[in-house]
């Protein structure tokens, strides 16, 4: 996409969604939701969130999200059952309204990362338990593990800051049952395989990932969004040797891309934020676009504009 209609955009991203909607309303940090009736209407906005904070908005991250997540519910519909009810807009989703699981469903393919809760980071600090999972010594940023690995996260909530945790001590809080947590790390382990197949016949490694889910009479069903550049970390897998033997780092199609900017200035998620400017929200949308045409193997079809008024029109007598 041109770089002329992703600045033009910037002018029309969608942050609040200023729409008069029924339900039950739900503002989290990127997305915004209205329940009523056992279905969910959730809007992706273009806002972007690193290090537990809301920091801009994204010219077309909402469609790139709304729709890639889309794209991987329907190529896993095999695998496990989602909630997904229709697409009525390129940034809108009708859902089944589900009882959430209280842990998300982390899977790393590599050990990499710079954040305090990387696999890197604690490796790094001499921990080799991490999550219930063994890592053997003389590991390398950016190595491929032998296998995938599970590595739960609780979801502490608004204003908290999550917590990896096992599989078992998962069971043990109480936070889900073992028969439960079986079925989620067998599900999350196949959409992961299913993920990397799909990524790898377009040239891209999908590195790691988390999975939310929830209960749907009582049956462990996928929610929320999946195989993301918001939830998951993508390499190009043409250049990721070379660049491993260099030390150097990855060529990355996700948002660390404006997480290594901020870093770079110093912000980690505490403190004051840098002004992130306008040509780094033009050169993270270009990364988000990339994302989806890389992952799909589709040209991603903008839909410039204002977006809370096409909004507001497509989502007329919901």
């Amino acid at each position: 996409m041109d770089l002329g209609t992703i600045r033009a955009q910037l002018a029309h991203t969608l942050d609040k969604v200023e729409l008069d909607l029924p339900g039950q309303r739900h503002i989290g940090k990127v997305r915004e939701a209205w329940s009523r009736g056992g279905r969910r209407l959730i809007v992706t906005t273009d806002r972007v969130s690193a290090f537990d904070r809301v920091l801009a908005t994204i010219p077309f991250k909402g469609q790139v999200l709304n729709q890639l997540a889309a794209f991987w519910f329907d190529n896993t519909r095999d695998l496990a059952p989602n909630h997904v009810l229709g697409v009525p807009d390129p940034n809108a989703i009708v859902v089944r309204d589900l009882e959430p699981i209280l842990v998300e469903m982390v899977v790393r393919g590599y050990i990499t990362g710079n954040t305090s809760t990387s696999a890197w980071t604690h490796y790094q600090k001499g921990v080799r338990d991490f999550c219930g999972n063994r890592l053997p010594e003389g590991l390398r940023k950016d190595q491929q593990l032998a296998a995938p690995i599970v590595t739960p996260s609780t979801k502490a909530g608004e204003g908290a800051h999550d917590e990896s945790i096992s599989p078992r001590e998962a069971v043990a809080r109480g936070i889900v049952s073992q028969q439960v947590m079986d079925e989620l790390v067998e599900i999350s382990l196949a959409l992961f395989e299913r993920g990397r197949r799909v990524a790898a016949q377009q040239g891209v490694i999908l590195v790691d990932t988390k999975y939310e889910f929830g209960l749907a009479d009582g049956r462990v069903t996928l929610m929320d969004e999946i195989h993301t550049p918001d939830s998951s970390r993508f390499w190009y897998a043409d250049s990721y040797h070379e660049l491993f033997e260099q030390g150097a780092e990855q060529r990355r199609i996700d948002k660390d891309h404006l997480r290594t900017w901020l870093a770079a200035r110093g912000f980690l998620g505490d403190g004051p934020q840098p002004e992130i400017t306008d040509e780094v929200r033009v050169s993270t949308a270009q990364k988000y676009i990339e994302a989806y045409e890389a992952i799909t193997g589709q040209l991603f079809q903008a839909q410039p504009g204002p977006v809370l008024e096409r909004l507001r029109g497509a989502l007329t007598g919901y």
